[in-house]
């Protein structure tokens, strides 16, 4: 019984750290990577449609990106997208190509960047501990119940709280990884 509750809450954890990491992925940081552009949405044909489902994104060199549509005719919208999604970049259209430019970083947005980065991994902290709180309440139930025993109830206690710490820590790895990328210019 308790294993089942322990298994749904690592699952839980595992989708937050997930979340996290693809959100580390679209981060500025000064260096072009194809997933800072991962939330434009451009309108084609009447509808919101996310930008790599219209063309190949790649990063040629470190601080561009080339934005290849499937359809050329869809070039202008998407410089349209690019430019009000106000990433920071600057567009040049390249005949059936285009070229996105990423700025270096001046230190000040560094900075920022980096105090951005922390607020964010403690708030993926702290939805890790309000997942191992609300599976301590559904073990604690559980034990009332007579469902588990008390020993078991503890057992779980304890494989929870490895479980968190196992999960805080990987967030906080992920995190230092991106300072260290955003502070390196």
């Amino acid at each position: 019984m308790y294993k089942a509750i322990l298994d749904s809450a690592e699952a839980k954890m595992k989708k937050t750290v997930e979340i996290f990491g693809r959100e580390l992925a679209g981060m500025r940081a000064g260096r072009a990577h194809p997933a800072l552009l991962e939330k434009v949405q451009v309108e084609y044909y009447g509808t919101p449609t996310p930008l790599q489902h219209l063309a190949t994104i790649t990063a040629p060199e470190p601080r561009s990106l080339v934005v290849q549509p499937f359809d050329r005719g869809a070039v202008g919208t998407i410089e349209k997208a690019l430019l009000k999604a106000d990433l920071g970049v600057s567009v040049r259209v390249d005949g059936a190509v285009l070229r996105v430019t990423v700025p270096p970083l001046t230190e000040e947005r560094r900075k920022d960047l980096v105090r951005q980065l922390k607020r964010r991994a403690e708030e993926e902290k702290v939805a890790v501990r309000n997942i191992r709180r609300e599976a301590l309440e559904e073990l604690r139930a559980a034990e009332k119940e007579h469902q588990i025993s008390e020993d078991e109830l503890r057992r779980a206690e304890s494989e929870m709280q490895k479980l968190t710490d196992r999960y805080t820590k990987e967030i906080d790895q992920l995190a230092e990884a991106r300072e260290q990328d955003i502070l390196t210019p």
